[in-house]
C-alpha cells in the first residue's frame, strides 16, 4: 500500500475520534484494520494527526499483543491456548493447520499469507475449540473445518466471504434466574428510578443535579444510591466491593472546575475459563446498558465507556446497533425520557489483546489512549479516574444486576441469595461436563449441585474464579458460592481424573507469564522463573528444592507486586501441590538441585537431524545454567 493511501486511511480514522490522542487504541485498531498491520508510514502521519511523539505511539502499538508494527499476514490465525482448548484438542489442530499450509507455528508464511500463533482465553471455552482469524471468533474447532479454512485461505477468498456459520456464537444458557430471565422494555428500570422522586418540582431539581453534578434531594438519584446500597449489591468482578458505596463515594467526590463524572463498564473479561459477560452482551444488551444509565443518574454522570475486550471483535457492530436504537427511543443521549438535562451517553471501546486491562486502572489508562499499566493506588477512581476525573468502574454483571434493582428495588434484591452475598451469580461452566455453558444461581448454591446439573462425572478437581482463583477437591465439593466462602468472578472449570493437575497448574503459569504487562520487576521477572520452575518439573529433572523455590517466589509475588496479576500467580500451582501432590512427586527425579537447561537434551534434536544420535552422548545432564 502506497504512503499517500496509509496517509489518507490514517486521516479519515483520526478525524472520525476528531483527533484526539485519548482515542489512540481505536485508531491505531482500526488502522490495522485498514492496513493489515502498522506500517511505518502509518505511525508518520499520526505523529502529525495527533500532535504526539512517534515513542509514544510506538510504545503503545507494542503493548498490544493484537497490534503490529511488522507485517503478519493478509490472515492473522490465534489459536486459543487457554487449558480447556488444549483438552479439547486444540494443540492437534493448530498442527494440523500449520501442516496443511506449510507455516510454522509463531511465523509468518514464506509467502506472507498468514501467520499462525498461539493468544489465551478467547472466551469460547463451552463450545471450544477455538481461535481467532484477524481477531474474529470461530469457535468449534474440528479437523475438518480447519482443513476447509485451509482451503479457503489457500485461494485467498476475503473474510467476508467466508461461511457465516463459521463464525456463530451460541449462548449455551443452561439456567436462567432472575437477570437472565428479566423481561424488561427499555428504559423500564429508568421510569423506575424516575418515579421514586416523591414531586416533578423535586424530580426537575434531580435532572439538574444530574446535569450540574450538584447534591439532590431525597428523591431520585439519592433514592437509587439508597436502594443501591439496601440491596446489597456487590461486584460481581470478583473483588465484591459494595456496588452502592462506590457510586455514593463517586457522586461525593468534588469537582474541579470544568470536570466531570464517568462510568465505565469493564467488559475485559479475559480470565480463562469465563465467557458470561459475552453472553450478556450478545443476548441482554439493554439491561447492561440501562444499568449503566441508572448508574449516571444515580452518580451525576454525562458520559459511559463500554469497554470490550479484543476478543469479542465480533460483538462490536451488533452493540453499537443496540445503542443507536436507545438512542431513537430516547432512553440513551439527550433528554432521555424527555426530560430536559438528563443527559448521558456511551461509548464503546475496543481492547486488543492486553489480560491486565481487566484491572481497573489499567483500563482506564487504556481508555485515555496509553499502555495498560495499572496505576499506584490510592487515589482510587471514584475521586481520580477518567482523565483524573471521578470514575466508577463496575464489571458486565454488576450493571446488569443493577438494572434489576432500579427495577424491583433494593429490598427485593436483597431477599434473594444469602445474607452477606445478595442476589444471583453468572457462572461459566466448561470443562468435563456434559453441558457447559452459564448457569444462573442464587449466591448459596454448593459446588455439588452445580457438578450435577451441569452432568459432570468423576470429577477430580474444579477450578473456580479461573487461574487467581481457587482449585477446589472433591472433599470440598460442599462448599458454597458465595463472598462467606468462595467468591468467584464467574469462572468454573471441571477436570475429571483423566487430568493431569500438574499440567492444568503449569498451563495457567503461562499464562500468567504471557500476559504480565512487564511493568514491575518483581512480576516480570518473577512469573518468568515459575514459568521455567515448572517446565523443569514436567521435564522429568524436579527436586525438593524447586518447592522451596516455588514457594519463595509466591512470596516475593505477593509482598512486591505492582498489581493482582503477581499477587496471584502462584496460586494454581500452591493449590495443586497441596491437594494434588502426588502429580508432583512422580515428576521428581532428583533428590538434590538439577539445573533446568539440559544440554545433552537441548542437542538432541540436533544430532537426530544430522544423524549422530551418539554423539555428544557422554554429555552429561549436569552441564548448563541455572534453573
Amino acid at each position: 500500500m502506497h504512503a499517500e493511501a496509509v496517509a489518507g486511511i490514517v486521516d479519515r480514522v483520526a478525524t472520525r475520534h476528531r483527533r484526539d490522542p485519548t482515542c489512540m487504541l481505536q485508531i491505531l485498531r482500526e488502522v490495522q484494520e485498514a492496513c493489515d498491520w502498522l506500517p511505518p508510514e502509518a505511525i508518520d502521519r499520526l505523529q502529525v494527526v495527533l500532535g504526539v511523539p512517534r515513542t509514544k505511539i510506538e510504545g503503545v502499538a507494542g503493548f498490544y499483543a493484537f497490534l503490529y508494527t511488522q507485517p503478519r499476514g493478509k490472515y492473522r490465525i490465534l489459536f486459543s491456548d487457554n487449558v480447556t482448548d488444549r483438552m479439547q484438542g486444540s494443540v492437534a489442530l493448530m498442527e494440523r493447520l500449520c501442516s496443511s499450509l506449510w507455516v510454522e507455528p509463531g511465523k509468518v508464511s514464506e509467502d506472507g499469507l498468514l501467520s499462525v500463533d498461539i493468544t489465551s482465553c478467547t472466551g469460547m471455552c463451552d463450545q471450544g475449540p477455538g481461535l481467532l482469524v484477524n481477531n474474529y471468533a470461530i469457535p468449534r474447532l474440528t479437523a475438518g473445518l480447519v482443513d476447509e479454512i485451509a482451503e479457503l485461505i489457500r485461494n485467498k477468498v476475503p473474510l467476508a466471504e467466508w461461511p457465516a456459520d463459521y463464525f456463530r456464537v451460541d449462548d449455551n444458557v443452561r439456567r436462567a434466574d432472575v437477570l437472565l430471565a428479566a423481561q424488561m422494555a427499555p428504559g423500564d428500570a429508568l421510569r423506575a428510578a424516575r418515579a421514586r422522586a416523591p414531586s416533578d418540582g423535586l424530580m426537575a431539581s434531580n435532572m439538574r443535579s444530574w446535569r450540574e453534578g450538584l447534591p439532590s434531594g431525597l428523591g431520585g438519584p439519592i433514592a437509587m444510591l439508597d436502594d443501591m446500597k439496601r440491596a446489597n449489591l456487590r461486584g460481581r468482578g470478583g473483588a465484591g466491593f459494595m456496588t452502592g458505596i462506590k457510586w455514593e463515594a463517586c457522586r461525593n467526590a468534588p469537582l474541579k472546575p470544568g470536570q466531570e463524572r464517568f462510568v465505565v463498564c469493564n467488559a475485559d473479561e479475559g480470565e480463562p475459563g469465563t465467557f458470561k459477560d459475552r453472553v450478556l452482551l450478545t443476548s441482554h444488551a439493554d439491561l447492561v446498558f440501562e444499568g449503566m444509565t441508572a448508574a449516571a443518574y444515580a452518580i451525576g454522570a454525562r458520559r459511559g465507556f463500554l469497554y470490550l475486550r479484543g476478543e469479542y471483535r465480533y460483538l462490536l457492530e451488533p452493540l453499537t446497533a443496540v445503542l443507536e436504537r436507545r438512542r431513537r427511543e430516547k432512553v440513551l443521549g439527550n433528554d432521555i425520557l424527555g426530560l430536559p438535562g438528563a443527559d448521558f451517553d456511551i461509548e464503546i471501546h475496543l481492547g486488543a489483546g492486553a489480560y491486565v486491562c481487566g484491572e481497573e486502572s489499567a483500563l482506564i489508562e487504556s481508555l485515555e489512549g496509553k499502555r495498560g499499566t495499572p496505576r499506584n493506588r490510592p487515589p482510587f477512581p471514584v475521586t481520580n479516574g477518567y482523565l483524573d476525573q471521578p470514575t466508577i468502574v463496575n464489571n458486565v454483571e454488576t450493571f446488569a444486576a443493577a438494572a434489576l434493582v432500579a427495577l424491583n428495588g433494593g429490598e427485593w434484591y436483597a431477599s434473594i441469595g444469602t445474607k452477606h452475598s445478595a442476589g444471583t451469580k453468572l457462572l461459566s461452566v466448561s470443562g468435563d461436563c456434559e453441558r457447559p455453558g452459564i448457569y444462573e444461581y442464587p449466591f448459596g448454591v454448593s459446588i455439588r449441585q452445580v457438578l450435577a446439573d451441569c452432568g459432570a462425572r468423576d470429577t477430580q478437581a474444579v477450578q473456580v474464579s479461573g487461574p487467581s482463583g481457587v482449585c477446589v477437591a472433591p472433599a470440598e465439593f460442599d462448599r458454597v458460592i458465595g463472598f462467606e466462602d468462595i467468591p468467584t468472578a464467574g469462572a468454573f472449570t471441571i477436570f475429571d481424573n483423566s487430568r493431569d493437575m500438574f499440567e492444568v497448574a503449569r498451563n495457567y503459569v503461562h499464562f500468567f507469564q504471557h500476559e504480565s504487562c512487564g511493568f514491575c520487576t518483581p512480576c516480570r521477572v518473577g512469573t518468568s522463573l515459575l514459568k521455567n520452575l515448572m517446565d523443569k518439573l514436567h521435564n522429568g529433572v524436579g527436586s525438593p528444592y524447586d518447592f522451596a523455590e516455588i514457594e519463595k517466589l509466591n512470596q516475593l509475588l505477593q509482598a512486591m507486586s505492582h498489581c493482582g496479576l503477581g499477587h496471584t500467580a502462584c496460586n494454581p500451582v500452591l493449590d495443586t501441590i497441596a491437594r494434588f501432590r502426588p502429580a508432583y512427586e512422580q515428576r521428581m527425579t532428583q533428590q538434590d538441585f538439577t539445573p533446568a537447561f539440559d544440554l545433552d537434551r537441548a542437542l538432541a534434536e540436533a544430532r537426530q537431524m544430522t544423524g549422530r544420535d551418539d554423539a555428544g552422548a557422554h554429555l552429561s545432564s549436569k552441564h548448563g545454567g541455572a534453573a
